[in-house]
């Protein structure tokens, strides 16, 4: 193949940066969301629990860091890609893809200020707590209530990629897949 082609190929793929901070972030989320909806059925109260909660928080915060950097990833230096369909299906992906950014974002400051309410300790470090304790169940319902919604957002999001993939038979998933070795 000529290095045109190459460059073309290369041009229709989003930069490693963006595929590599897409795919952690998902990873992480559906993590995080299956911890949160189902540790409590699934292990009982004691040290283990605890502990998994304790990684539960940890991880968010992780995943707070994973999404500002995706945020500032994606302004600064991640690249654009032509538009395949510009019709009603283009404004529905941007829709789609603002709603996950603004659930992301409510999401991971409604657990940092759960975290906060609760004193958790991150690792080595402890929070102070602050608020008031019975804050507890409201920011602990809206953040779950939040994770779900994104995960069926995000469940639209890969059964689109999906049908552009294996019916419409186009570029748009392959474009944020990782490269092949």
């Amino acid at each position: 193949m000529t290095a045109r082609g190459d460059m073309t190929r290369q041009a229709a793929r989003y930069d490693g940066g963006t595929i590599a901070l897409h795919w952690l972030t998902a990873v992480l989320v559906l993590g995080l969301w299956l911890v949160g909806t189902f540790l409590e059925d699934l292990v009982p109260k004691g040290a283990l629990r605890s502990g998994i909660w304790s990684a539960h928080f940890d991880l968010g915060f992780l995943l707070t860091g994973l999404v500002v950097a995706f945020l500032v990833w994606r302004r600064t230096r991640g690249r654009d890609l032509p538009v395949e369909d510009p019709g009603p299906l283009h404004r529905l992906a941007k829709a789609t893809h603002a709603a996950l950014y603004v659930l992301l974002i409510v999401i991971v400051g409604l657990g940092i200020a759960n975290a906060f309410v609760r004193g958790v300790s991150l690792g080595p470090v402890s929070l102070p707590q602050l608020g008031d304790p019975e804050w507890r169940r409201s920011l602990t319902h809206w953040h779950g209530l939040a994770a779900n919604i994104l995960m069926a957002l995000a469940l639209f999001h890969a059964v689109a990629a999906l049908v552009h993939h294996y019916l419409w038979h186009d570029a748009v998933l392959r474009r944020m897949l990782p490269r092949r070795s």
